[in-house]
């Protein structure tokens, strides 16, 4: 996860990758990894070769950065990962 090596991380999408985004963003904030920084949005020319011209297209840049305590959250998810493979090596073997 880019947020694990770096304080602020850039989304940056175009075109119908702006939902995607938006989502990622959410659940970033909503599960208390990040917060948001800044949300920069604009157009951008695009070459649209069966049209034969350039056509504008969105773009959206989302900035987030890291909670106090993504580092805490970070630890115990892993702590979970390690227990439940754990778990299932224990019920295989």
């Amino acid at each position: 996860m880019v947020l694990v090596k770096c304080e602020l991380m850039n989304l940056l999408l175009i075109l119908s990758a702006i939902a995607t985004v938006v989502t990622v963003a959410e659940i970033l904030k909503n599960n208390g990894l990040a917060v948001e920084k800044k949300i920069m949005t604009s157009t951008v020319d695009v070459n649209d070769e069966s049209r034969g011209r350039p056509m504008q297209k969105a773009k959206i840049e989302i900035v987030l950065g890291k909670t106090e305590n993504f580092d805490e959250l970070m630890a115990a998810a892993a702590e979970e990962r390690e227990v439940a493979a754990a778990e299932d090596g224990e019920e295989q073997g």
